[in-house]
């Protein structure tokens, strides 16, 4: 396969920001929260717009004590933003959550970059900086629903041991329904920026699976340590 990925110029890419805008036209016209999804666009540009610098740089530098303190940063940001949906509580589980979600993925990204990819340097950035965004980011979304549905449960006054069965089965909808989806319904990120950079389906579809493991892995193990430390606090 010879194809060349398509160049996107910014005029282009402002395209496809006309759908958006009309999606935020229909929540005005509905009286819903349209300033919260405008808010998010445009944090969403500027967040994107400035990490590709920063990731530029930090691949240029190579260095182990910067990629180290960009994953922790990672961790906690996951995990304040995790806490989002039981904002009340966020400051008396932010560590518990913190700790789930730097075992509950770090074990998943050790296992995937030192043993599957096999990187050398074991800390090299422009592998391991986007793989622990997607594994943080899925035991982010994992722990955020699983706390949701736990405190629905135990306001209604359902034990502990009920309620965590049923939170966990909930953090895991959004990933199972990929993983009976996927190839039938959707070509996922990784494997559609694969094919259209060029390379073979075949190779795609390895990393692919990889990620699929990966991301089922790190929402059922963040999401288990979180609903275990949760029950003391």
């Amino acid at each position: 396969m010879d194809e060349k990925i398509t160049f996107i110029p910014f005029s282009q890419l402002l395209i496809i920001f006309i759908p958006a805008g009309m999606v935020v036209f229909i929540l005005r016209s509905w009286s819903l929260e349209w300033i919260n999804s405008l808010y998010a666009i445009g944090r969403m540009l500027i967040q994107l717009i400035i990490i590709a610098y920063f990731l530029t740089f930090l691949f240029s530098t190579n260095n182990s004590l910067i990629t180290l303190f960009i994953l922790v940063s990672m961790v906690f940001i996951a995990s304040w933003i995790a806490l989002g949906t039981v904002s009340k509580d966020r400051t008396k589980l932010l560590k518990t959550v913190f700790i789930s979600i730097l075992f509950g993925g770090g074990i998943t990204l050790f296992l995937v970059t030192q043993f599957v990819l096999k990187l050398d340097p074991w800390y090299m950035p422009r592998y391991m900086i986007p793989i622990a965004g997607m594994v943080f980011a899925s035991s982010m979304n994992g722990v955020s629903l699983a706390a949701e549905r736990l405190k629905a449960e135990l306001d209604r006054n359902i034990s502990y041991d009920e309620a965590k069965g049923i939170a966990l089965k909930a953090s895991l909808i959004p990933i199972t329904n990929s993983l009976f989806a996927v190839g039938l319904v959707s070509l996922p990120g990784m494997m559609t920026g694969q094919i259209l950079s060029g390379i073979s389906p075949h190779i795609a579809i390895r990393y692919q699976i990889m990620v699929m493991c990966m991301i089922f892995s790190a929402v059922g193990l963040s999401s288990y340590l979180f609903l275990t430390f949760a029950k003391n606090k």
